[in-house]
This record gives C-alpha cells, sequence and structure tokens, in this order.
C-alpha cells in the first residue's frame, strides 16, 4: 500500500535473446514459434540491440533478401534500458518520451529482464497514454461560489467553469493538510485502524519509518475538489494509482482536469493529488456526470 511497484516485480524473465550474427530468418522463426514481440540482441554478453516483429515486417514489405540478412543488419541499436529498482512509472515516462514499447532491463549491465506497455498496462490508470495535457479554456472564468454546505478558511480551491457547468478544458484544485484528527476520524469512520496509521511505536518498524495518512483519505481529497466544480457533480468511476505516501499533517493539493466530453453530461477527467514538495501521491482518471443543481434549494 502506497509503496511504488518496482520494475522488478512485474518485468518477464528470462530474456529471449539473439546473436546479431543471426539470420533475419532465424529471428523471424522465433518470434513465431516463441509468441514473443521482440529479441533482445546479445553480442559478448551485452546487449547491443532489439528485434521486434515490426523490424521483420519491414523487411518483408521492402522485399529484402532475407536470407543474406542479419539481425545485425535490421535490429534497432538506440537500445533504451530500465533498472529493476526503478519504479514502474519512470518505465511508463521512459516508454512514452522515447516512444518505443519493450524497456530491456539491466542491472550492473547484465540483462535480467524485460518490460513491454503490456506489462505497465494494470499498474497505470487507463488512458495515461492517450490521454495528453488538458489546455484550460481561455473563455471560461475562475468560479468561486461554490455549492457546499459549508467552507473552512483553513482550505483552498480554484474552481474554472461556469455556471452553467464544465466542459472540456475546465480544471479544480483544493487544498487541506490532512491533520492527526482528520487520520483519527477517517480510521473511526471508515473501520480501517491500520496501525500504521495510528501507531507511532509499530510504524517505526515498517518500511516507512514513520506513521502515514490512509491511501483512501489521500484520495478524498479529489471527491473535495470535485465538489467545488460549477453544478452538481455525481462519481461514476475513479481509477486510481498509489505512487508516495503522506505524512501526518502536510498539505497536499488535489487537481482535476476535464479532458473528454462523452455526452450527455458525462465527463472524463484526470486526477491527481500532490504533497506539499509537488511530488505526485495520488492519480489516476474519474468519469462524472455534471448535473445543474436542483432549483429553489
Amino acid at each position: 500500500m502506497l509503496v511504488p511497484t518496482p520494475v522488478r516485480e512485474i518485468m518477464r524473465s528470462p530474456v529471449e535473446r539473439i546473436s546479431p550474427e543471426a539470420a533475419v530468418v532465424e529471428a523471424a522463426e522465433r518470434l513465431r514459434d516463441g509468441d514473443v514481440g521482440s529479441l533482445v540482441v546479445v553480442h559478448g554478453g551485452e546487449p547491443v540491440g532489439i528485434i521486434t516483429e515490426s523490424d521483420v515486417v519491414a523487411v518483408a514489405a521492402a522485399r529484402g533478401d532475407t536470407d543474406a540478412l542479419t539481425v545485425g543488419d535490421v535490429m534497432s541499436e538506440d537500445l533504451v534500458t530500465v533498472d529493476p529498482d526503478a519504479t514502474v512509472e519512470a518505465a511508463v515516462e521512459s516508454l512514452r518520451a522515447h516512444d518505443v514499447e519493450k524497456l530491456p532491463v539491466l542491472e550492473d549491465g547484465a540483462l535480467v529482464g524485460i518490460v513491454t506497455t503490456t506489462d505497465v498496462a494494470d499498474y497505470v490508470p487507463r488512458g495515461t497514454w492517450t490521454a495528453g495535457e488538458s489546455v484550460p479554456r481561455t473563455d471560461r472564468q475562475p468560479f468561486t461560489r461554490p455549492d457546499t454546505s459549508y467552507e473552512d478558511e483553513e482550505w483552498d480551491f480554484e474552481s474554472y467553469g461556469t455556471e452553467d457547468g464544465i466542459d472540456v478544458g475546465d480544471h479544480v484544485t483544493f487544498t487541506k493538510t490532512l491533520a492527526e484528527s482528520d487520520v483519527r476520524a477517517f480510521a473511526e469512520a471508515s473501520g480501517d485502524t491500520n496501525r500504521l496509521h495510528l501507531d507511532a511505536e509499530y510504524a517505526e518498524e515498517t518500511r516507512f519509518g514513520r506513521r502515514i495518512v490512509h491511501g483512501t483519505l489521500v484520495a478524498g481529497l479529489i471527491s473535495a475538489a470535485l465538489a467545488r466544480l460549477p453544478g452538481l457533480t455525481i462519481y461514476l468511476s475513479q481509477e486510481v494509482s498509489y505512487r508516495g505516501p503522506v505524512d501526518l499533517n502536510e498539505r497536499v493539493t488535489a487537481r482535476c482536469d476535464v479532458v473528454e466530453a462523452l455526452g450527455e453530461r458525462r465527463f472524463r477527467l484526470t486526477t491527481a493529488v500532490e504533497d506539499a514538495d509537488g511530488e505526485t501521491v495520488v492519480d489516476g482518471q474519474a468519469v462524472v456526470i455534471s448535473d445543474p443543481h436542483p432549483e429553489g434549494v
């Protein structure tokens, strides 16, 4: 809980390897028969490239002499790798930044595994690859009158939209300090009395070395942010990925960006919570309905 997943926990091992001197035909046969999407090219015990199904298809499409070509002739030499102790989120960033689908995993220079876009799919929110950044709309203004039951002077929020509702490009932030009293009240209300959150002596012996805030309480600030969008926001779904712990009495900020209109007042939003240092500790996506408030209430 709240511990970033390392690549070594999801990588595939052992890795299918091939020599750069091998024929492309051999690579094609091994890709087919082994039902794998790539072979890491190893020379002298060191990875020097990768050959994928796409590389073989490109050779065939060009009608090259596949009998004469070697793996070294067609492999991708700009090998992008990742450390097994890197987080899955770091692997995702590398896959995206280099526009590749497979990352060989190297430990002290040795090939120990491979991780692909398929492998990381279950560990990051769906849509991470395509959602993109929300672009604020220039025709929307700060919405300063949320229809909540009450506000607290210790809380801060910033909401963009109109009284008519939300649209793609709108966003909201909500900031609050998660105090000792919040943690104990949440434990009582939810029944989550895990000693990691309540017992300092116990928590000191865990991997965190101190008490931390419940992950669900941290993610709950997303709901608080949504309550400050114009209109009546109703949850349909929420995907959450926990990326780091939050300390007691830490001030955190939830942000929600409207990224897609789904029709019938339904919208998709990216959601995140940042700690006091600006590091993302929770991220994900939500789908909501944005209804108007009941008249006369």
